[in-house]
């Protein structure tokens, strides 16, 4: 008994190829995705860094609001190797001289100065950015107090990368030094 009728070559060739071309482009964005760790789903808010004077920094940097907490991601390049200030100001301004329209950190509860994502510190204060060799920082952070509505939130300010280490102490900034990097922090379109 005979089989089945072959399909006619073209039409299997076109399916196959189209099934190949689209997983293919799925797998690509998907690792293009990963590699810069904004995979899990869409950020409530995005922040893209530009140089600041004489800075080479740049990046970019997701907001995610999860359960109780927003998920905090940052990638940048164009760093001094070591550790970084990284802050939310209070105005969602970069003119000026080194940025100086931000104004200070972002504290609408009046807190001092801190380590951030604790309780009793700034609500701007993230804490350090870490680059390495080669002027690459990547950073995960969860912080319990900032927000993406409401009187906590950062949407529409200021954030700020530092030259140097912020001390996590000294009042009322932390002692980072002058502002490489700033951007405003948006909803996403």
């Amino acid at each position: 008994m005979p089989g089945p009728a072959p399909e006619p070559p073209g039409r299997v060739n076109s399916m196959r190829a189209w099934s190949i071309i689209l997983g293919s482009a799925a797998c690509l964005a998907a690792m293009g995705c990963a590699s810069f760790g904004f995979m899990a789903q869409r950020p409530d808010a995005l922040c893209r860094l530009s140089p600041v004077g004489a800075g080479g920094a740049a990046g970019r940097v997701t907001f995610t609001q999860k359960d109780g907490y927003v998920l905090v991601e940052a990638v940048l390049d164009g760093l001094k190797p070591g550790l970084h200030g990284f802050h939310a100001h209070e105005k969602g301004d970069c003119a000026g001289v080194g940025a100086l329209a931000a104004g200070g950190h972002f504290d609408p509860t009046l807190q001092p100065h801190g380590p951030g994502a604790e309780e009793g510190s700034h609500l701007g204060d993230l804490g350090n950015l870490l680059a390495d060799a080669q002027g690459h920082a990547k950073l995960s952070l969860r912080d319990r107090w900032i927000r993406l509505s409401g009187p906590n939130s950062i949407l529409g300010r200021a954030l700020i990368v530092q030259a140097e280490p912020d001390d996590l102490h000294s009042q009322p900034s932390g002692g980072g030094g002058e502002r490489i990097a700033c951007g405003i922090i948006l909803a996403p379109r």
